[in-house]
């Protein structure tokens, strides 16, 4: 019994110090100016002369974790430009959740992901703690193909709130666990840790591998996959900042966005998080903020590129919340640089851009609640109001 006991003591020992590590992020480091290391190139794009078609078959949906107008407005700074640029539609989200005037990543996901306001900390359920369905969901429903990608743990609030249903945001077991009961097509992400070492003693790879699905640990260790279930653990817990984790985004976008096109399917639906934008506006770190965007906007290409060619696309950046305050008080674009301020160190209740391109995507002009990006999303796909749960 004494040996059960310790057991038992070490393993919640270290579930909880795994949950710690979600939020090691938060340390403030003051780091208020950034020069570019190198810069990407930005699409030219004659959108005008594109033919897209009225309602999209596909939406690739981009989540910039905290990323408001100022952390946007420091990567055009230093790049030059963006591809965000190259998005003319513009609109602007709403961000309070259901009991704060200051969302946490949860609330917010859940919002945009549902198209119900909750609680800060609560993925996928309602005020009530009763299950929401997603769009992610809806797709599946309606034989569409899904797929996430995150430089987070897959399990994070962010790509969390489109698959799973916990009243916590910190229940990254069940998180991970709430993957198996659903048939998404393509998964990329860190968090490997809450599939294999887990308190329950589940393998969720194991499991993952008797559903078909094709498991790899580093995105170009599955460069030949071109099909089929794919999911990709790229971290033990998060993913390295983007000056250590290489072309990750942009090749798991690319990689993502093939797979389900190829899938037998009345198209697809793939969410994409630049997740650590949020920690270093956390930090009040220009060069993680601004580093982390362009990160982002270097993978938005892929999606770009796939839409014009494709005409039935939608593709779509916006942000949960903004996150430090940021303002940029002074720049040089000849030099690639920035100096920026921020008035915290945590989310702010602004308003975030909503930029969109391709098929419908004049739907997203004005200012609204961030649950409308849900409810035109679900319009745009044309899936039957009756279905609606």
């Amino acid at each position: 019994m004494k040996n059960v006991l310790t057991l038992m003591l070490a393993l919640l020992f270290i579930a909880g110090s795994q949950v710690q590590a979600q939020e090691d992020y938060k340390d403030l480091h003051k780091k208020f100016e950034y020069t570019i290391e190198k810069k990407h190139e930005v699409l030219n794009i004659e959108y005008d002369n594109i033919r897209f078609k009225k309602r999209p078959k596909n939406i690739i949906l981009f989540i910039g974790d905290g990323m408001g107008v100022a952390q946007v407005f420091s990567g055009m700074t230093v790049n030059g430009s963006l591809n965000m640029e190259q998005m003319p539609f513009i609109g602007f989200s709403k961000t309070q959740s259901a009991d704060n005037y200051v969302t946490d990543s949860a609330a917010g996901g859940t919002a945009i992901s549902a198209g119900k306001r909750t609680y800060n900390g609560a993925i996928g359920v309602d005020v009530n703690g009763e299950k929401l369905t997603t769009i992610l969901e809806y797709s599946e429903r309606n034989g569409k193909a899904t797929g996430l990608v995150s430089t987070s743990a897959i399990t994070h609030a962010t790509p969390a709130s489109f698959i799973a249903h916990q009243p916590k945001r910190s229940m990254y077991e069940e998180i991970a666990g709430d993957f198996m009961n659903t048939e998404i097509d393509v998964f990329i992400g860190g968090g490997a840790d809450f599939f294999t070492k887990r308190v329950d003693g589940r393998n969720l790879v194991l499991e993952l591998n008797e559903k078909g699905y094709r498991v790899g640990y580093n995105i170009d260790e599955i460069a030949e996959v071109n099909n089929g279930k794919l999911a990709v653990l790229t971290a033990v817990g998060h993913n390295a900042g983007y000056r250590d984790r290489g072309e990750m985004l942009t090749k798991s976008t690319s990689k993502a966005i093939e797979v389900l096109n190829n899938a037998d399917s009345k198209g697809f639906f793939l969410m994409v998080e630049g997740s650590q934008i949020d920690w270093g506006g956390h930090q009040n770190d220009a060069s993680y903020v601004t580093g982390e965007v362009l990160d982002m906007d270097k993978a938005l290409a892929e999606a770009l590129k796939f839409a014009i060619e494709d005409k039935r696309t939608l593709v779509l950046v916006t942000a949960d919340h903004e996150t430090g305050g940021m303002t940029v008080n002074d720049g040089d674009p000849a030099k690639g640089s920035v100096k920026t301020g921020f008035t915290t160190g945590n989310h702010t209740a602004v308003m975030v851009p909503v930029f969109a391109f391709g098929a419908g995507a004049e739907e997203f002009i004005g200012v609204y609640d961030n649950t409308e990006i849900f409810e035109k999303m679900y319009k745009l796909f044309k899936f039957k109001e009756k279905d609606k749960d």
